[in-house]
């Protein structure tokens, strides 16, 4: 059994100075996959992490203090590949892929629409550039994972107020169509495979009281390749968990 956890942290050290490390201790993951850094691992004390058992790779965006995605294990990965071979993106600290025996793990950082049409136009280039990058992928390694914060919410169940936001980033119709074309073409939504009516939320606005009031998206999945779906045993959202705006999303896997 694999215990595999991804969680945007939207910054490691804010995290860090909110108890993850001691919420690290308890959860024990066998793989925690992060975004948002926000840091270069000079800027954290890893040692901490060492000593609680985990190995750790980073990739870290250009910018200071922006975006940039790691992986915490505690099963050493066969191989570490950072990027996804494109320049815009992987500047940005978007993908990082880990290989552990015959199944690729990919912890991703999708793209956010919120800032305006540039960004937004940004965001779908990405989402169909990465969909080449991965069926490439897959015909070199079938057996993949793809965690992370998609920055989409997929289906009216997976938004508080589905109507009130069919006109913002991350629940538009393309963006929903893509999704729907991505569990189509080969993937499993684990959340959903195991629970098809459930509403559970992973992150909420900072804004207006919105976590206290489960005002909150779906927006972090853990993508599961149907050759790996009937190997999935739980998967969930830890909302009890606040050291960020979002919260862990959590899977077990028979691996």
């Amino acid at each position: 059994m694999l215990n595999i956890i991804s969680y945007n942290v939207n910054g490691i050290r804010s995290a860090i100075s909110k108890g993850f490390w001691e919420w690290l201790g308890e959860e024990q993951p066998d793989i925690i996959c992060i975004q948002e850094t926000k840091a270069l691992p000079t800027d954290v004390p890893v040692l901490e992490l060492e000593a609680l058992g985990y190995r750790h790779c980073w990739y870290s965006a250009e910018k200071k203090g922006y975006s940039g995605v790691a992986t915490f294990s505690k099963i050493a990965p066969d191989a570490v590949i950072t990027g996804c071979g494109i320049a815009d993106y992987d500047r940005e600290g978007r993908v990082l892929r880990t290989d552990f025996g015959d199944w690729t793990l990919l912890n991703c950082y999708f793209p956010s629409g919120t800032t305006g049409d540039i960004r937004q136009g940004f965001k779908m280039k990405f989402l169909d550039d990465f969909t080449a990058y991965v069926e490439d992928l897959k015909k070199e390694r079938p057996q993949l994972i793809i965690v992370g914060d998609y920055n989409i919410a997929h289906r009216e169940i997976d938004i508080h107020d589905p109507k009130g936001n069919k006109n913002s980033s991350g629940f538009l119709p393309d963006e929903r169509a893509w999704l729907t074309r991505w569990f189509e073409s080969g993937f499993k939504d684990a959340f959903r495979h195991c629970h098809p009516d459930t509403v559970e939320y992973s992150w909420w606005s900072f804004r207006a009281g919105s976590r206290g009031n489960n005002k909150g998206w779906r927006i972090d999945y853990q993508s599961v390749s149907d050759n790996l779906s009937d190997k999935i045993i739980s998967a969930g959202q830890l909302m009890q968990v606040v050291h960020s705006d979002h919260c862990p999303v959590k899977m077990v896997i028979d691996l």
